[in-house]
């Protein structure tokens, strides 16, 4: 090397220019030469410089150009393969092709290998590092550790875990990292048990391959290994800390398994002294973020503020969680107080936290509400982005404003926002549903003015719109096209359509890919074309798109729909055999089909099935089974099932107490209706819908004493009762001379103030009336004009209550009943006095039954007055 001054003063040089790279570069161009190559070390150094770049792309190559003019570019090339951990991997490959090209060099060494094996696998460049290392062992150079755990991270990271046993086995030598390596593979790919041998396998046992390895089986129901693992590592002196914890309860929540996951988390709170772990942030966000998702919203109310007391709710990310969770579960209200509290806290909310408010006010899908949302977003509050005007986007076409939507796409262009391919998509979606197809030519050509082209998403979009529209054969027509055309297929439907296709060369195409054969076979399998769908799904194989169960499932659904069952099951079978594992879905599916033809032994034999198959059942598995039963009057066979439900750690649902109550009541077994009752109050809550559905059920068998207890049970619980058939339970008991029940339960309800239907109060008059309760006649009388006063213009349903608090509903449709008393025969006499009061002013002649003997002058007056 020559000692020229320029080339010894070059890395002072470089160093006192690495604030700007592009001038360092520019130097090293300027100072080195074929004849006077700069040293290695500025070669490596300036790499580093530049790699940190914006414009990286653009001059890292200008600095690879330059390494190969000289004589020996080898060791610049090396300096330059030495920064792969800051390198791009398209920049560094270039690099690593012209050492192997030149033929005087030697083989790069094994640390140059694992770099770019490291960076491939960064970019999950799978097939790169299958290919690197295949080169490496080409080159004589010998891998080692380091580099055959990368092999095997590739080999699990794709799935085959098969070959990377194998790989493990051949490994001269290992170490911790290559046993968990394995381990994790396996859990990941549902192995759990075989990652245990993994971990037998190893000299000593391991913290972190043990913690892989009880959240593996956590994740797939096992708790109770999970459990003898953890008991084995006490055993040998390895004691688990937060993290195994923590691994425990999020493996928990993720598999549904909320509850189990909360015991862990209770005796973590209050065993600690016994030498468990005291939960830490992540122990407090992951089980909040299970409660959410298993709908547990009070008890995720409680931890919150545990969290807040306790100094946990302090990050944003954790507001984040209680948000989500408030909003997936409709409580939209109390996630916009809970951005109050954050201010008032002052954790500043991130672009996360608004978009989650706002996809839930969309998400509730009321005009005012997205009107809002656009208030909240001009305010200043927040800097909405692609998601949250997608979110406002979605709000506006789920209720058909289209006018509001292409308002938000304006707003959108004048803020710099500009929409991405799932915004456009969304109004597509919408418009092309809905049969608009004005309004999607119009889409289509502002998506061609903007430079988007339709994608396999957008097609798959238009083959849905088609399907859905009795458009079966014209989406059979694009799909084939598809394959030779591309999205040009969708020519077909109207030139505004190839205004936004691009498929210029091949690797443009968009293809027909799984979602495409899926929403054609479900549509063909709903109008029971299953030759055609058979056809197709043959097509897809061959080429080469795999059917999932999501296929298979429709396939099912469709047989079992046409009454095909035995069809269906020779799908499942055939699913097995292609290594498509059914799910609790498929099997959901076949016995709702079963459960039709009130086959339940059918049932109970796929229940089996799916028990040594491992597939839990789910509540909807059982509900089917109780349904056959009850259908067939086996209802004692039927309620078992509820405790063979929760020794499952399953919660029956109101379906479940629904179907037993109906049985019970078909059979008059009514004390074994109050027992499943009562077991549906302290299981689902107190549930406005099992109140009224006991009403009803128990007076549809005249059982009218006791379906008035449980009206006043309701009432005195506050449960809203608008949806109960109050009247009939009222005429029912008067009916049957239990005049003084219904005359209770009216004074309850105007206790209560709630308005209701004036007629309500006429079987209670006419009965009292004909006892000569003269006084009680007056009191009720004054009490249902009053009310009919204040319900006039108003139309009740028949038999339905209305909160005294609630806004009157005008919008609703039909006359009151108490209109149609002016064309009753019977209790004439009470009514047409009544009715005669109302005209001349009430109170102002005595009592409604002062002139008795004038029934005739009443029809007399009714004729005359209109």
């Amino acid at each position: 090397m020559s000692s020229s001054p320029s080339a010894a003063n070059l890395l002072a040089l470089l160093r006192r220019n690495a604030a700007s790279p592009a001038i360092a570069l520019r130097l090293f161009l300027h100072l080195s030469s074929a004849a006077c190559p700069p040293p290695p070390r500025s070669t490596s150094f300036l790499a580093r410089l530049v790699a940190a770049h914006p414009a990286a792309d653009a001059l890292l190559p200008r600095l690879h150009r330059h390494i190969l003019s000289f004589p020996d570019p080898s060791p610049h090339l090396l300096a330059l393969l030495s920064c792969s951990d800051v390198l791009p991997l398209r920049l560094a490959i270039p690099a690593f092709r012209s050492l192997r090209a030149l033929a005087s060099a030697p083989p790069p060494p094994t640390p140059v290998y694992n770099r770019l094996i490291l960076a491939a696998l960064r970019e999950s460049r799978l097939d790169l590092v299958e290919a690197l290392y295949k080169d490496l062992l080409l080159a004589g150079a010998q891998p080692d550790v380091f580099t055959r755990n990368l092999l095997l991270q590739a080999l699990c990271d794709a799935g085959r875990m098969e070959l990377a046993q194998r790989v493990f086995d051949a490994m001269p030598a290992r170490n911790e990292f290559s046993f968990g390596i394995l381990a994790r593979g396996y859990c990941r790919a549902g192995g759990s048990i075989d990652a245990l041998k993994v971990l037998d396998g190893m000299p000593s046992m391991n913290l972190v391959v043990c913690n892989t390895v009880v959240a593996g089986f956590c994740k797939e129901g096992l708790v109770e290994e999970a459990e003898r693992l953890v008991e084995r590592m006490r055993v040998q002196g390895l004691a688990p800390n937060v993290v195994t914890f923590n691994a425990r309860i999020s493996a928990l929540c993720k598999a549904g398994r909320v509850l189990d996951a909360y015991r862990i988390f209770k005796d973590m709170q209050e065993d600690w002294q016994h030498g468990l772990p005291r939960p830490d942030q992540v122990t407090f966000d992951v089980m909040l973020s299970g409660f959410c998702d298993a709908g547990f919203v009070d008890e995720a109310q409680v931890l919150v503020d545990i969290m807040r007391c306790g100094g946990f709710l302090r990050r944003v990310q954790s507001y984040n969680r209680w948000l989500s969770g408030l909003v997936r579960n409709g409580r939209v209200g109390e996630a916009q107080e809970l951005l109050r509290e954050m201010a008032h806290e002052g954790i500043q909310p991130n672009s996360y936290t608004y978009n989650i408010i706002v996809s839930g006010l969309c998400k509730e899908g009321k005009a005012f509400d997205a009107r809002r949302v656009e208030n909240f977003i001009r305010s200043g509050v927040m800097s909405p982005d692609v998601v949250t005007y997608t979110s406002l986007l979605h709000a506006y076409c789920s209720k058909g404003n289209i006018a509001a939507a292409n308002r938000i796409l304006d707003e959108m262009a004048q803020k710099g926002c500009a929409p991405n391919s799932f915004t456009y998509n969304v109004l597509l979606q919408s418009l092309w549903r809905a049969g608009r197809t004005t309004e999607v030519e119009r889409l289509l050509e502002r998506m061609s003015e903007k430079g988007y082209s339709l994608d396999t998403a957008g097609c798959n979009i238009i083959i849905d719109g088609l399907c859905r529209n009795s458009k079966l054969d014209v989406a059979t027509g694009i799909v084939d096209g598809m394959w030779e055309e591309g999205s040009t297929a969708l020519g077909r439907l109207g030139n505004s359509f190839l205004s936004v296709v691009s498929d210029s060369s091949i690797s443009q195409r968009c293809l027909p890919d799984r979602i495409t054969y899926s929403i054609l076979i479900s549509a063909l399998c709903k109008e029971g074309r299953f030759d055609e769908a058979k056809k197709k799904l043959l097509e897809m194989i061959a080429k080469d798109i795999s059917p999932d169960s999501v296929i298979y499932d429709t396939f099912i659904h469709g047989y079992c729909k046409h009454g095909r069952t035995s069809l269906a099951i020779k799908v499942l079978r055939d699913m097995e055999k292609k290594g498509c594992n059914p799910n609790t879905r498929t099997y959901n599916l076949l016995i709702r089909g079963f459960e039709e033809k009130h086959k339940s032994d059918e049932i109970m034999k796929l229940m089996s099935e799916m028990k040594e198959k491992g597939i839990s059942p789910n509540v909807m598995t059982y509900n089917s089974l109780i349904k056959s039963f009850c259908e067939r009057g086996m209802v004692n066979k039927a309620m078992p099932l509820l405790d063979e439900m929760l020794e499952n750690e399953l919660v029956p649902n109101i379906t479940s107490f629904d179907l037993l109550i109906k049985a019970f009541c078909k059979i008059t077994d009514f004390p074994s209706v109050q027992m499943v009752f009562d077991a549906a109050l302290r299981t689902c809550g107190q549930k406005e819908v099992l109140y009224c559905l006991m009403c009803t059920e128990l007076s549809t068998y005249g059982k009218w004493i006791e379906a008035k207890n449980v009206l006043e049970m309701a009432l005195e619980m506050r449960v809203s009762i608008q949806s109960f058939l109050y009247k009939q339970i009222i005429s029912g008991l008067c009916e049957v001379g239990e005049v003084d029940h219904a005359h209770s339960l009216l004074k309850l309800l105007i206790a209560k103030r709630h308005l209701f239907d004036p007629a309500a109060f006429m079987p209670v008059i006419d009965a009292l009336g004909d006892r000569g309760k003269k006084q009680d006649v007056d009191m009720l009388s004054a009490k249902m004009m009053e009310m009919a006063d204040r319900n006039d213009g108003l139309g009740t349903d028949s038999g339905r209550i209305t909160p005294g608090s609630c806004k009157h509903e005008h919008e609703r449709n039909g006359e009151s009943d108490w209109r149609t008393l002016l064309h009753r025969d019977d209790s004439a006499h009470t009514i047409m006095k009544i009715t005669k009061r109302v005209r001349t002013g009430w109170g102002q002649r005595g009592n409604v039954y002062e002139h008795k003997q004038q029934r005739g002058d009443d029809f007399y007056v009714l004729e005359n007055t209109g």
